[in-house]
């Protein structure tokens, strides 16, 4: 190994300022085990100073049984002319009683000048007498060094005067900030490697995404000698995001050999970063490097022919080190490797010259020419393969359904679906409602469906998409339903075709289901004992 990194996870604090990101105490807290588990170093959970939810989080975090990550609470430097005992902020991050804290000072003098209005000197002992104060008060400190490059660029001198400071008054940690993300990997470089030379304090890096080098750029400053990363999870944080830890840990680990996490927990870098997607109600890019659902996902047929002979070929890791999973996506662009690909991942014999086969292969041609699509709808074809295998258990068969929906003139419109289906032999009748009517379609599927499968309630739908396919037939042009659906280990989608925009909806839907459905212990042989247990029973 080249060395121990370590992770500094800023997900909770810098992550929520990004737009469109809001979590509450209860999300924290969940996202928290999720990071502790994972093995990160540090979690810094909030600004204690800012506000009573990260108070409230600091003070309800010390009733989990974290092993490994050390909560952190973050921080300025104390006002200005003022003593660092009498500092609200600073005495706050005391009385909420974290082991760590991260504070951060100016490292820039056009910020110490223009932001805070103070004298060059005012600022180098606002930040010694932070530091001294927190470390005399047990704490381990992570002294921030805001703007450090910028800083670095305008008056080094100045800039490696602040960090000196802070090393004079105990800081066990510097880390240097890019905070406005326009440092190229160049100077990263250059500027850490002088900084690791003029002081002795162990250097971590804190990198912004604005030129969408976040990530390059921590690699950069480690190879340097930086030995802390601070990041966020899928590069949340204001502006363009930080730099993303989901990205930064298997580049340090598999391709720089540093010791960072153990290889069972980077096992579980996919299931963290769609967790934690789906907690901040934050859609995952699928192209999003080693845990994106592309990541390692194939569509040429000459690319699938060659994974077949060894996955090598088209990927520079093995998707499994990363918790993920090689994908062949079927399309008008692939080959018979594609289809040899997916039913040999399902243990079947793929054989052109065997009937079942051939008819796969019409079947799979007619939806395409009917408007479907594949390669986005993984799970519709392997519930198609199976099918055609006789592999598929028939969960359940629709009766019917009905929707209606109802518009008061000062109301907003309620949609309400009546589902009927038969579960291995049996009538089942629900109504729910929902804020549209493939909402409530879903809700009342669901309930239908609950008594038998109690593990549905863990998988939920994450994205809906509809396309016209033929623009000039207006209204009555076909529409392409794309659902996608998660269960906070793995994320699949299905498809559905239609005039009918509903009907294509629950077609995607009824998939959905279906294929959530086939990892789930069926309870049908003691409906009143699990109706009892769900709590569906009036006593």
């Amino acid at each position: 190994m080249a060395g121990t990194v370590k992770i500094f996870d800023t997900t909770l604090r810098d992550g929520t300022q990004g737009e469109g990101v809001s979590l509450s105490v209860e999300d924290k807290l969940k996202i928290a085990q999720k990071l502790d588990a994972l093995g990160v170093s540090y979690i810094e959970g909030g600004w204690p100073g800012s506000n009573n939810k990260d108070i409230e989080f600091f003070m309800r975090v010390k009733e989990l049984k974290l092993t490994h990550a050390k909560i952190t609470a973050f921080g300025s430097t104390r006002r200005k002319e003022t003593l660092a005992e009498n500092d609200p902020n600073l005495n706050r991050i005391l009385e909420v009683g974290v082991r760590a804290a991260a504070i951060f000072g100016k490292s820039w003098d056009f910020q110490v000048h223009t932001a805070i209005q103070t004298t060059l000197e005012e600022n180098l002992a606002m930040i010694y007498d932070s530091v001294r104060y927190l470390k005399q008060n047990g704490l381990e400190v992570i002294y921030d060094a805001e703007h450090f490059f910028d800083g670095y660029k305008s008056n080094p001198d100045y800039a490696l005067a602040t960090i000196k400071k802070a090393e004079e008054a105990g800081a066990d940690w510097i880390a240097l900030c890019d905070t406005n993300g326009g440092t190229l990997p160049h100077e990263i470089s250059a500027i850490v490697t002088k900084v690791t030379t003029s002081i002795s304090c162990p250097i971590g890096i804190h990198a912004h995404n604005d030129c969408e080098l976040g990530v390059a750029n921590s690699l950069a400053a480690v190879m340097a000698g930086a030995r802390q990363v601070q990041g966020t999870i899928n590069g949340y944080g204001e502006r363009c995001g930080n730099a993303n830890l989901v990205s930064v840990i298997p580049n340090l680990q598999l391709k720089l050999k540093y010791d960072v996490i153990s290889p069972e927990q980077l096992a579980s870098l996919s299931g963290v970063a769609r967790y934690v997607s789906e907690i901040a109600n934050m859609h995952m890019p699928v192209n999003q490097p080693y845990v994106g659902s592309a990541a390692f996902a194939h569509k040429g047929g000459i690319h699938v022919s060659a994974i077949l002979r060894d996955s090598s070929t088209y990927e520079h890791i093995k998707p499994e080190l990363v918790g993920n999973k090689q994908r062949v996506l079927v399309s008008e662009l692939a080959g018979q490797s594609n289809l040899v690909f997916k039913t040999q991942e399902l243990g079947l014999d793929f054989d052109t010259t065997n009937q079942q086969t051939k008819q796969l292969i019409e079947q799979i041609k007619e939806m395409e020419h009917q408007g479907y699509q594949f390669e986005g709808a993984d799970a519709t074809l392997e519930l198609l393969i199976r099918d055609a295998y006789g592999k598929l258990e028939e969960v359940f068969t629709l009766d019917s359904f009905k929707i209606m929906v109802a518009k008061s003139a000062d109301q907003p419109v309620l949609s309400e679906a009546i589902v009927k289906v038969n579960v291995h032999g049996k009538t089942i009748y629900n109504a729910a409602e929902g804020n549209g009517p493939v909402n409530a379609l879903d809700n009342a599927l669901r309930k239908c469906l609950v008594e038998y499968y109690p593990d549905i309630n863990n998988m939920h739908l994450s994205d809906y998409k509809v396309r016209v396919l033929d623009e000039k037939d207006t209204t009555a042009a076909k529409v392409r339903v794309l659902i996608e659906s998660t269960d906070f280990n793995s994320t699949w989608s299905t498809v559905g075709v239609s005039e009918n925009i509903i009907e294509a909806s629950w077609h995607a839907l009824v998939d959905s289901i279906r294929y959530a459905l086939l990892g789930m212990t069926r309870v049908a042989d003691k409906p009143e004992e699990n109706r009892e247990r769900l709590g569906l029973v009036n006593h």
